[in-house]
């Protein structure tokens, strides 16, 4: 989708586009609210749909409007419910994210084409799963464990309860966080590669 029709003459955002970037944005914070667990990932990964919502913003208005419809969907879910881990929680969604639709929209900008969505939307679920697993390991969960006041081996105990094979950090990491984020970034492939053309043709109305 062509997005030069959002952006004025003069090279500045158009009002239009500021109107869809920041209705994007309340959806994706509305769906965000509706989180669950996956059985094979301990109960602090919680799976959302609205990198569905992000995603379909970016293909439709450009990455950088992805980025920003991800930086206040995690800002507005600050402002209304708070934070129980000091915005880590929070931060990680915006950076995880960032690292699928980034990928995504830049490459189905530059084909403007099903294949060119199909092929950004697989190199955004490598870059979530590559980027959420290095982050887990070397940033955020020991994060998490300052924010929580606890040691890093009470997560790993969790998702020894649920995965015998989740011994230590690594196997944390190898054995729930990675799936959790291939199945995070395959549902919102999927979902935007059905929706996009008929609510992109919406949001241009």
């Amino acid at each position: 989708m062509n997005t030069t029709n959002l952006i004025g003459k003069n090279g500045r955002i158009s009002v239009r586009m500021m109107t869809l970037t920041a209705l994007l944005s309340a959806i994706s914070t509305v769906v965000m609210l509706f989180e669950f667990p996956l059985p094979f990932a301990p109960n602090f990964y919680r799976l959302d749909l609205s990198e569905i919502v992000v995603a379909i913003g970016a293909f439709t208005l450009g990455p950088v409007a992805g980025v920003t419809i991800e930086l206040l969907k995690n800002l507005l879910n600050l402002l209304i419910n708070g934070t129980s881990t000091a915005g880590v929680g929070e931060f990680a969604n915006f950076a995880i994210g960032c690292a699928f639709i980034i990928p995504a929209s830049v490459i189905y900008r530059k084909t403007n084409s099903f294949k060119g969505a199909l092929i950004g939307l697989a190199v955004g679920t490598l870059s979530l799963v590559v980027v959420g697993s290095l982050m887990n390991y070397y940033l955020l969960i020991p994060l998490y464990a300052k924010a929580f006041n606890a040691p890093i081996d009470a997560f790993v105990q969790m998702g020894n309860a649920i995965n015998k094979s989740i011994v230590d950090l690594k196997t944390l990491v190898l054995f729930a966080t990675a799936p959790f984020n291939l199945v995070k970034g395959i549902v919102a492939s999927v979902a935007t590669l059905v929706s996009y053309k008929k609510l992109s043709a919406v949001l241009h109305k």
